[in-house]
């Protein structure tokens, strides 16, 4: 059998729309998560990390990028490397044992299922759910799950208002509040608002209002080339009974639909997570996809 030809990785550095440009063009139609787009980098060495960018070749080819950040001796790889659509498994595991042989300790997240040799399994996998937001908005509605599109509609009729939020820091003090209800850790506040800051066309904040002006719900989008993540989101107990959160969550994806997103990742849809979170979330029609597991990556 003859020996696979080499894997080159190459440094890159630049302005940060040169690597956003690079992802699209290597995976057109298949967004990138957050961690990989450059302005999440670019935070993350505001912050004092080391941040890597990698262009990754074979036969002069272009199959991969990379984003990584270091912390302390080692690499953290989320959600990537952004691979070359049909790639074949076999040069996806070379790609991160050369990098992991180059670079040091390498833990990667890969962006779906990834085992062979050489990859040890630290953490096991997880579900996020992407929503399509390529079908027209009627096509869009109707692919509402019934309970969720009858709540959409009670909201619609109660006559409650969506209004973009310029104040974000109520939404991530509730937030923060809530984290601690339901006992885990998100990014933190601080990078939401250095997001805001650094890229304030690439962060959509809404609120939902009733009549009187009473907040019932919120959320924060982040927008990284044609993709979108659902970042935060908030219900207060009136928002639950008026499906506040619904309407906010529908509202988002037409304003991302009207600005070219095509892809909207609403997060984690895994049990331990919650099962009316779960459902809610896959009641907008979108699908569960599988994110690789953790892996220590060995040198290769």
């Amino acid at each position: 059998m003859a020996a696979m030809k080499p894997i080159r990785l190459t440094q890159l550095s630049g302005p940060d729309a040169g690597w956003d440009r690079a992802l699209r063009a290597l995976a057109p139609g298949h967004p990138p998560a957050f961690q990989q787009a450059a302005l999440y980098g670019t935070l993350a060495a505001a912050r004092g990390r080391r941040v890597l960018r990698l262009e990754i070749t074979h036969e002069g080819s272009r199959i991969a990028l990379a984003q990584m950040i270091g912390r302390g001796g080692l690499w953290l790889l989320s959600r990537g490397p952004v691979f070359a659509p049909g790639l074949d498994r076999s040069l996806q595991i070379a790609v991160l044992r050369r990098i992991a042989r180059r670079w040091g300790i390498t833990l990667a997240t890969p962006d779906a299922p990834l085992a062979g040799v050489g990859l040890v399994p630290l953490i096991t996998s997880r579900h996020h759910a992407l929503w399509s937001l390529h079908p027209e908005t009627e096509a869009l509605r109707a692919g509402l799950a019934g309970k969720w599109r009858n709540r959409l509609a009670a909201a619609e009729r109660a006559g409650l208002q969506v209004r973009l939020e310029p104040e974000i820091d109520w939404l991530l003090s509730a937030d923060a509040a809530q984290q601690r209800a339901r006992g885990y850790r998100a990014l933190p506040p601080g990078f939401t608002r250095a997001w805001a800051d650094h890229g304030p066309a690439d962060l959509l904040a809404l609120r939902i209002e009733d009549a009187t002006g009473q907040r019932l719900a919120g959320g924060i989008f982040l927008l990284h080339g044609d993709g979108a993540s659902y970042h935060i989101g908030w219900t207060g107990p009136q928002g639950r009974a008026s499906g506040a959160h619904n309407l906010m969550l529908w509202h988002a994806a037409l304003r991302l639909k009207a600005r070219g997103i095509r892809q909207l990742d609403l997060g984690a849809v895994d049990s331990e997570d919650g099962a009316g979170r779960m459902h809610f979330k896959l009641g907008t029609g979108a699908q569960p996809h599988s994110l690789g597991a953790t892996l220590w990556v060995l040198p290769g």
